[in-house]
């Protein structure tokens, strides 16, 4: 067993407090992250963790070994981004989560080029419209949309995202076009629950802004599930502009109420404020930042 992949094992168990959520993390197997600590134990002759067949936690011997071995492991990484700058040739693994939709594709497009520049350099992706815990699933960035909620984290700005209404042709041919967002109560419309407050939907108009309450028959907590359900026809949705810009290019759905959008989503990278950021991780931020700005 090498030191350093010892003391990431042992950080990284510590931290999930299982040696499954540890490995997990890590990527190896449990059985490999309870080799590493068995040999860490033997080889400091020091029981580090209890275990328990629910639970894994410090000993008094590990907790102090835990407080000496993150900074240590930080600057031992710190020592390496030198190393690479100098190489100019960054390497390693970075863990990326983001939205479903957005992730499979605008994300994604920005990726391409920066995996093409940096051969050595491994990207994780976990697409997910849930909320992910970044620290306690061993994320190294989360693209997300919205202000952050958490102080224990950074948020890098990446872009501004409208949010924009929409519905099909068929749909507007058989119910009328609405021409003023007011219009929306005798129309169905269809709820993306994961928003704040999904039943007022809000608007601006003379530098003033205003909601309208909406209802439908369909809610989703995914923006493409609603886009997808208003292209075929079934009601008019609201989400952000990303998702649906390709039924748009197709004729499958039309924009509406465009001089009264009231909302901007921000899109941020999102990462642990109490942690050194590797010069990958880094470069990844410059190169994301850069490509939504263009």
């Amino acid at each position: 067993m090498d030191t350093l992949d010892g003391m990431r094992t042992f950080i990284a168990v510590a931290k999930q407090k299982s040696f499954t959520g540890g490995a997990k993390q890590l990527g190896i197997s449990t059985k490999l992250a309870s080799k590493y600590i068995a040999q860490l134990e033997q080889k400091h002759g020091a029981l580090l963790f209890h275990r328990t067949t629910r639970s894994v936690t410090l000993t008094e011997t590990g907790q102090a070994y835990f407080a000496r071995c993150v900074p240590l492991l930080e600057q031992f990484e710190e020592l390496e981004d030198v190393i690479q700058h100098r190489q100019s040739d960054l390497s390693g693994t970075v863990r990326l989560t983001a939205p479903t939709a957005f992730g499979s594709t605008k994300l994604v497009d920005a990726l391409a080029p920066f995996l093409a520049q940096h051969p050595k350099i491994n990207v994780e992706l976990n697409l997910s419209d849930q909320y992910v815990a970044i620290i306690d699933e061993g994320v190294d960035v989360a693209v997300r949309f919205g202000p952050l909620k958490d102080s224990t984290l950074i948020a890098k700005k990446l872009m501004d995202m409208r949010i924009v209404f929409f519905a099909s042709p068929e749909y507007l041919k058989r119910n009328g076009k609405p021409s003023h967002p007011r219009a929306l109560a005798t129309h169905n419309c269809l709820l993306q629950t994961s928003q704040n407050d999904p039943e007022n939907w809000k608007f601006k108009e003379d530098g003033n802004t205003f909601t309208v309450n909406v209802s439908g028959d369909f809610a989703s907590n995914s923006p493409r599930a609603v886009t997808h359900m208003a292209s075929q026809g079934l009601g008019i949705g609201m989400g952000p502009q990303y998702v649906t810009e390709p039924y748009v290019k197709d004729g499958s759905l039309q924009l509406l109420f465009e001089p009264y959008e009231a909302s901007i989503l921000e899109l941020n990278a999102v990462y642990a404020s109490n942690r050194h950021l590797p010069a990958r991780i880094r470069a990844l931020l410059d190169h994301l930042a850069l490509s939504f700005a263009t």
